[in-house]
């Protein structure tokens, strides 16, 4: 009898995960709860006055859906870079 030998596809490198910072202009915005209802991640919640609050940013996959459907442009999602410390001052000599 043969047996038959399942095999999984070798799995992608890891990619480190993107971080992004998502900021809401609580003057700009009115509280209608769109960027909260469109978000895929529910990064976004409602405070005690209805307007959004980014209460989960580490869930956030930057599709920018809260950016696209808030009314009022609200909202801002930046994605974060590491800052490189060179050893050495970045190799330059300042006098």
């Amino acid at each position: 009898m043969s047996e038959q030998v399942e095999s999984k596809p070798a799995a992608p490198a890891q990619e480190k995960k993107k971080v992004f910072e998502i900021n809401v202009y609580k003057a700009w915005c009115k509280g209608c709860g769109i960027c909260i209802e469109f978000c895929p991640k529910q990064v976004l919640e409602a405070t005690p006055t209805g307007r959004a609050k980014p209460t989960h940013p580490e869930c956030c996959i930057g599709c920018m859906q809260c950016v696209l459907r808030c009314p009022d442009f609200a909202i801002t999602v930046e994605e974060k870079v590491k800052e490189v410390k060179h050893p050495r001052g970045g190799g330059r000599k300042q006098d």
